[in-house]
């Protein structure tokens, strides 16, 4: 690693440090002044162990030696005293060790609630880009490193801090001359800590990081322990979750070497501090210079034992506070996240009409909604009936702005039509229904809602009146009931019911052990897909809203319960809902929409498609061959399109009945245009009208 990147990372480090111990400062303050003053009291009862054997021997024992009748009332006076010092000191030991504990649960929860709530409010991009392998070791690996920090670390590099200073005062009013020799051993200490540490404290960071990647990895995989084992996968597995499981070794592994060596290394050098003030000291006092008795001496050998157990003490927690700032550092990365910006201010508001039909704002439910649109330009305030218009305008999108994965995509559903859009897998179907709730916001074009831009509306209300089946299904540790009241958590329990039948759930249900009660855990574990599949659907239903949108909802199905649901999707917009769905084939929707859209290599090539008679049309496209003869029954009761490919344009000539083409092939001269080849594709697209709107 680059000296630069060290600095970087020392900065870093510094920063982090700071910022988390304002956690502790900012949420307990009281508490940590407390502590503060506690252990104070505790490393100066600690000295005064070692100060103590000066007194007691230049002023108490030595002046008794040689009495026939020694009095020992002052220095049973002094032990009483001494024994006063090191209660406070056991009480305050006690008082800040549990207070400690105490402060470190509750920063660990706040930290904890902090993540969370920020996670809420970040967008969807940062979960496509992060494995939940990674983010969860943020809430386990991560904080429980803080909490060995906050309740060991922190208050043992205190008690450090204090039993330095009072001993180095302690040190230099008994022997200035022997405490610059204590001066010469700190600077060496200093100089070894900061040496070692440096390496420590670089691949300490990387092994947190290796840490979430292997958690990452086995989170990965046991969610697809059934694809691994399908396709005999099982070896290869093996073999990537070695190479994470190296990398983290040799993170650890050096990290904890350097670690390690440090106790030794400054234990040491306390040792020939010791062996040196031994030596200077003896000197010293044989020749009479700076005052040294043997109380002196004394005392200060058991001063020097105490001025290293510090550093000693700091050293074996260093892994730990190492440890600590690299997983603070990944935990603050995450707070630090931007969240998803949403600068809308048009709001969703329960709404009715007066006597004069005009939409007017209330508070109870009444089962009409409204847009409560500001103008900031007069003041003035409007409302739009939610009706579920939906329209895309010339819409251009592209998940990273180099590469664009919807081109100039136009299409609009009216109140009360479902729209589905056709098309093979990657076409770009369930990035549209992501456009529309705002998952991910476009680069050009716009798209609106009931006449609205969405990018004015708040997007928890534009979620809100949007009712969303996902082609990943995901159900929560909880009852069946809570489940689907998920979608509407003010939902009553028979109307929990009543969407479970619409959605064809309530069979199976009532089959469980305990019905609605049955409790869920693993998402869903014990459930096929199909029953997760209805259940997301209830979940939906249940709320009941204008705009309904389903990905690929049929996959899962069976044809029984496919033709329910189709049944009642087409009730529900009768009722004047609008119906999104997506699908691969075009059977599963073409008797129930109103309308087809058809996307291919992310454009959208046909719209407003007749589903009536969708099934029984098709195209003739002209690519390149030899001549062709074919009679014109072939095609009898077919709407045909002829299609022509030049340069990578593709565009029609005609569209209409067989005998219309057949006519047209025969006006056409040689040298307009030449027929080679022609094929009868069954399942492209049928006639359409060009939207006269939008």
């Amino acid at each position: 690693m680059s000296k630069r990147s060290e600095k970087t990372i020392n900065k870093n480090t510094a920063k982090t440090a700071k910022r988390l111990l304002k956690y502790v400062t900012d949420t307990y303050k009281l508490q940590f002044i407390l502590v503060f003053v506690c252990i104070f009291i505790s490393a100066a009862a600690s000295v005064s162990v070692s100060l103590s054997l000066k007194f007691m021997l230049d002023d108490f024992i030595l002046p008794l030696v040689g009495q026939s009748n020694p009095d020992f009332t002052n220095f049973y006076h002094a032990m009483i005293v001494l024994g006063c010092i090191f209660a406070a000191g056991v009480i305050a030991t006690f008082i800040y060790t549990r207070m400690m504990v105490f402060i470190g649960q509750g920063v660990l929860k706040r930290v904890r609630d902090d993540m969370f709530e920020h996670m809420q409010t970040l967008p969807i991009r940062y979960f496509d880009q992060n494995t939940n392998g990674s983010i969860m070791s943020l809430y386990t690996n991560d904080t429980d490193t803080l909490r060995q920090m906050i309740s060991q670390a922190i208050p043992q590099a205190l008690m450090s801090f204090f039993t330095i200073i009072v001993t180095f005062i302690s040190m230099l009013v008994l022997s200035p001359i022997l405490t610059i020799l204590a001066v010469v051993v700190i600077g060496i200490m200093i100089t070894v800590t900061k040496a070692i540490g440096g390496n420590s404290g670089k691949y300490f960071i990387r092994q947190q990081k290796s840490l979430a990647d292997v958690t990452g990895f086995i989170e990965e995989r046991m969610n697809g322990q059934r694809v691994v084992k399908v396709f005999n996968h099982e070896r290869k597995s093996e073999e990537e979750f070695d190479k994470l499981n190296e990398s983290l070794f040799e993170s650890a592994a050096n990290a904890n070497k350097y670690a390690n060596i440090m106790g030794p290394v400054i234990g040491n050098i306390g040792n020939l501090q010791f062996v040196l003030t031994a030596v200077l000291g003896g000197v010293l006092a044989i020749e009479g210079i700076g005052g040294i008795t043997l109380g002196v001496m004394a005392s200060y050998l058991q001063f020097t034992k105490s001025f290293t157990q510090p550093f000693m003490q700091v050293a074996q927690q260093f892994n730990s506070i190492v440890m600590a700032l690299a997983g603070a550092e990944r935990i603050f990365a995450l707070i630090d996240e931007e969240p998803e910006t949403d600068e809308g201010y048009v709001r969703l508001v329960n709404a009715k009409k007066d006597e004069n039909g005009n939409i007017i704002e209330c508070e109870e439910r009444t089962g009409m909604w409204a847009w409560k649109h500001p103008h900031s330009a007069d003041g003035s305030v409007t409302y739009t009936e939610l009706t579920g218009d939906v329209r895309f305008e010339d819409v251009t999108f592209g998940y990273n702005e180099d590469k664009t994965i919807l081109h100039d995509i136009s299409l609009f559903a009216k109140p009360g039509q479902k729209l589905a859009f056709v098309g093979s897998t990657g076409a770009g179907k369930t990035t549209i229904t992501n456009l529309i709730n705002r998952f991910y916001d476009i680069q050009d074009g716009k798209i609106r809602y009931d006449g609205i831009n969405i990018k004015k509306i708040k997007k928890d209300d534009l979620r809100r009146s949007l009712g969303i089946v996902l082609q990943d299904t995901h159900l929560f540790t909880g009852t069946i009931k809570d489940n689907i009241r998920y979608g509407n958590l003010a939902a009553t329990d028979e109307q929990v019911y009543e969407a479970a039948k619409l959605a064809h759930a309530d069979q199976f249900i009532k089959m469980l052990p305990d019905g609605y009660d049955t409790v869920i855990s693993g998402d869903g574990e014990g459930l096929s897909q199909g029953q997760r599949q209805l259940l997301s659907i209830a979940r939906a239903a249940v709320a009941n809203p204008p705009v309904l949108i389903l990905d690929e909802p049929f996959n899962f199905l069976n044809e029984e319960t496919a033709d329910r649901l189709r049944s009642w999707l087409k009730r529900y917009c009768k009722e004047g809902n609008t119906v999104l769905i997506t699908s691969d084939n075009y059977s599963d929707v073409a008797d129930i929409c109103t309308k087809l859209s058809v996307l291919k290599n992310r454009k959208l090539l046909r719209t407003d498609i007749n589903p009536a008679v969708f099934h029984q049309q098709k195209f003739l496209t002209v690519k390149g061959g030899n001549k062709i003869e074919a009679s014109q029954n072939q095609w009898k009761d077919c709407l045909l399109r002829l299609i022509y490919e030049e340069d990578g344009e593709t565009g029609y000539l005609f569209e209409g009945t067989a005998d219309k083409l057949v006519l047209l092939l025969k006006t056409l001269k040689s040298e307009d245009f030449i027929i080679e080849d022609i094929s009868i594709e069954e399942q492209l697209y049928s006639d359409y009208e060009w939207m006269e709107e939008g």
